[in-house]
C-alpha cells in the first residue's frame, strides 16, 4: 500500500481567539489606567523630591535667592567644621538605644500577657493600643505637664514615696530620658500589634508538645515564641530604629525646636529642621538628610543580615 503524504491545510484559529486577545488588550489597558495615578504619586511625591533633595544637597539656597552650586562644600562643613552634628549625632545614638531596647522588651512582654485567652483579654487589648491611635504632638504635650519640675504629675507621685523632684526637662540628661520615656510610651503599641500578630501565628502544638515535656512558660518562651518570630521582631527593631533616628514632633513639642535644655535633646530632626526653616540653609539640610538616610540604610542591611543569619544558624 502506497503511502500519500498529504500536505496538512493551516489551521484557522476560531474565532473566540480573537476575541480573547482583545479582551486581553483591554484588561491590559484597563491595569494601568488603575494604578498610573499612584505611579504619578509616587513620581511626584516621591521620587521627585528625593531627586531634588539630592540635588539640593550640593547647592547652596536660601529659599528666596537663585541657588548656587558649592560641590561637596556642604559635605565638608557637616563632617569637618559642625561641632552640633557630633553632638546630634550622639543624642540620637543615645535616644535609639534609650527607646529601642525597652520598646522591644516592653513589646514582647505586652504581646506575650495579651496572647492568651482570657476573659475580658479585649478590652485590655484597646486600652494597651491607645497610644497608637493619640497624636504624637498632643501626647507629648500632656507628657511636658507631667513632668513639670515644680507640679508636674510624676513629681509629686515620687514625692509620696519620700524622693525629690526630678529635673525631668530642665536637666540635659534628664530631658533625653524624658523624651525616651514618651517615645518608649508612643512605639509600644505598634510593637505590640505586629508581635502579638506574629505570636498568634505559632502552631498551638508547639507548646503542647513542650508541656508534656514538662517545659515551664519561661521555657516554652525562649526556645519556641522567639525563634518563629525572629523575622517580625526584626521587621520591628528597623522600624524603631528608623522612627528614632528620624524622630522630631516629640522633640518639638516636649522640649522645644531648639534641643533645649543646652544641647540635651538636639537630635538629627531638629537639626535638620533649624537648618532648613529656621537659618534658610536648604542646601546643608539637605545634605544632612542624605547622611541620615546612609546612616539609617548601613543600620537596615545590618539588621536584615543578621536576622538572616540568625534563621540559618537557626
Amino acid at each position: 500500500m502506497s503511502t500519500v503524504t498529504r500536505a496538512r491545510k493551516p489551521r484557522r484559529s476560531a474565532p473566540h481567539d480573537g476575541v480573547a486577545s482583545r479582551l486581553a488588550v483591554k484588561r491590559e489597558r484597563a491595569a494601568w489606567l488603575f494604578i498610573t495615578p499612584n505611579l504619578a504619586a509616587v513620581a511626584v511625591f516621591l521620587l521627585f523630591p528625593l531627586g531634588f533633595s539630592f540635588y539640593l544637597s550640593f547647592h547652596s539656597w536660601d529659599l528666596f535667592g537663585p541657588m548656587r552650586f558649592v560641590g561637596l562644600d556642604n559635605y565638608r562643613r557637616l563632617f569637618g567644621s559642625d561641632p552640633l552634628f557630633l553632638i546630634a549625632m550622639r543624642n540620637t545614638a543615645l535616644f535609639t538605644v534609650m527607646t529601642l531596647v525597652p520598646t522591644v522588651v516592653i513589646g514582647l512582654a505586652v504581646a506575650a500577657a495579651l496572647n492568651r485567652k482570657l476573659k475580658g483579654i479585649a478590652l485590655f487589648r484597646t486600652i494597651a493600643f491607645l497610644p497608637l491611635v493619640a497624636s504624637t504632638v498632643a501626647m507629648a504635650v500632656v507628657w511636658r505637664f507631667i513632668f513639670t519640675t515644680d507640679n508636674g504629675l510624676l513629681n509629686i507621685a515620687l514625692g509620696w514615696v519620700g524622693i525629690d523632684p526630678v529635673p525631668w526637662l530642665t536637666d540635659p540628661n534628664w530631658a533625653l530620658v524624658s523624651l525616651s520615656v514618651v517615645t518608649v510610651w508612643k512605639s509600644v503599641p505598634f510593637a505590640t500589634v505586629i508581635l502579638l500578630a506574629a505570636m498568634q501565628g505559632v502552631p498551638e502544638q508547639l507548646y503542647e508538645a513542650a508541656r508534656i515535656d514538662g517545659a515551664g512558660g519561661v521555657r516554652r518562651f525562649f526556645a519556641i515564641t522567639l525563634p518563629l518570630i525572629r523575622g517580625p521582631l526584626s521587621f520591628v527593631f528597623v522600624i524603631t530604629v528608623i522612627n528614632t533616628v528620624q524622630a522630631f514632633d516629640q522633640a518639638y513639642a516636649l522640649t522645644g525646636g531648639e534641643g533645649q535644655p543646652e544641647t540635651g535633646t538636639y537630635l538629627f530632626g531638629i537639626m535638620l529642621f533649624q537648618h532648613a526653616f529656621a537659618f534658610f540653609e536648604v542646601g546643608y539640610a539637605a545634605a544632612l538628610a542624605w547622611v541620615v538616610f546612609a546612616i539609617l540604610l548601613v543600620l537596615t542591611v545590618a539588621q536584615l543580615w543578621f536576622a538572616r543569619r540568625g534563621e540559618v544558624d537557626a
